[in-house]
């Protein structure tokens, strides 16, 4: 059997986006994907390799995650190596720069294989499956392909607030909310340059939002989807990503009913979007794909929003699925964050401060009850940490 390497490439959505093998990937986002390299450590097989940007930041990472008792030295490798590649996201950029680096094209999707993950990863694939959930009691979500600037108003005249979003961007990105009071030459701007470049604007009707969540699944080699576990995380003001919340899949569910919703709602949704994914998806990609959800109150009634974006590709809520279930004690709970630093030596006071504070406790091997431990390592110059704090 051939050997795994696994790659984080965070800016795929941005690459799928572009569609072509000569993007160039912003000096921030390499900057990202350098300091949060480590991440698949915790998600990959044991036996998997990890790509790393250098040896020095694996030797700092092992000495401060010893204290779990887990040796990684083994996984780490800064070269590629000829061996099967799990990268974050497939896109032609990272073809191109693979291929550069002398990978053969066995290891590589071909032409025909980015487009259909292209295809599957774009926006309009929503209003494919909310199709399926029209006549569902209890379910709430609409949006729209709109190919012309007539059409995107007539929405905005129809529901007063939409936001409009790229068919394809960066997780959190492409996203603008609109009213009709502050419509402006910028945002009509912005969607003439979307309609151009991408063919479409798509358009949804904004929610009261009670909470976000989602549930995650695996398409596997054999065509077959599976469900793969929930994430419940948290977004900010803008709908980018915060963190997630670190609790079993069982805890989860609880939180969820309390808001409002039944538990025979989740599951009659679970289960018709394994039908949907089964026929959408089986065959024709393998790996994890993850359908982000609402829970809404609209006029007092809970409802549940099915289908707000679906990422066809590895995803923080998997991450943070897997470190729970493989790393922390199912009586704990806690937060996984992706932090931002502004400046040098901000990432390793932090990092000095919280396993002072919130030293990590274990059951005696890597199962974690409480405290703080870095998924990524921290140094000098990091501008970017996965982290988690654990507390019974």
């Amino acid at each position: 059997m051939r050997k795994q390497l696994f790659i984080f490439n965070p800016w795929h959505d941005m690459a799928l986006a572009n569609y072509t093998p000569y993007y160039k990937i912003p000096s921030e986002i390499l900057r990202m994907t350098d300091d949060l390299a480590f991440l698949p450590a915790w998600y990959a097989p044991d036996d998997a390799l990890i790509k790393i940007p250098d040896v020095e930041s694996a030797e700092c990472f092992c000495s401060q995650i010893s204290e779990l008792r887990k040796d990684f030295h083994e996984k780490f490798t800064a070269d590629i190596i000829s061996c099967e590649i799990s990268p974050w996201g497939w896109n032609p950029a990272l073809v191109y720069m693979l291929t550069n680096e002398g990978v053969g094209a066995d290891f590589l999707p071909d032409i025909k294989q980015l487009d259909k993950i292209r295809h599957l990863s774009g926006r309009q694939r929503c209003v494919d499956v909310l199709k399926h959930f029209s006549s569902v009691e209890g379910v709430c979500g609409e949006t729209f392909c709109c190919y012309d600037m007539g059409e995107i108003k007539s929405h905005l005249h129809s529901y007063g607030r939409i936001i409009l979003k790229a068919p394809w961007s960066g997780s959190g990105r492409g996203l603008y909310r609109v009213s009709s009071e502050n419509w402006n030459l910028n945002v009509e701007g912005w969607a003439s340059r979307i309609l151009r470049t991408q063919g479409c604007v798509m358009v949804e009707p904004l929610y009261n939002k009670v909470c976000d969540f989602a549930m995650e699944f695996n398409s596997s080699s054999d065509g077959k989807v599976v469900f793969a576990g929930y994430s419940l995380f948290e977004t900010d003001d803008f709908g980018n990503y915060k963190q997630n919340i670190l609790m079993s899949d069982s805890r989860i569910e609880s939180r969820l009913l309390e808001h409002g919703i039944r538990l025979e709602k989740l599951c009659e949704v679970k289960c018709r979007l394994l039908e949907i994914f089964n026929h959408m998806v089986g065959g024709c990609y393998t790996g994890y794909l993850g359908v982000d959800m609402m829970l809404c109150n609209e006029n007092n009634r809970i409802l549940l929003h099915p289908c707000v974006e679906i990422n066809m590709r590895m995803n923080m809520g998997v991450v943070s699925r897997k470190v729970f279930d493989t790393y922390v004690s199912p009586v704990s709970s806690g937060l996984f964050v992706i932090e931002h630093y502004n400046s040098d030596n901000e990432a390793i006071a932090f990092h000095k401060r919280m396993s002072d504070n919130a030293p990590l406790i274990t059951d005696g091997g890597n199962s974690i009850r409480s405290g703080y431990l870095t998924l990524t390592p921290v140094q000098s110059t990091t501008r970017y940490q996965a982290y988690i704090i654990v507390s019974v």
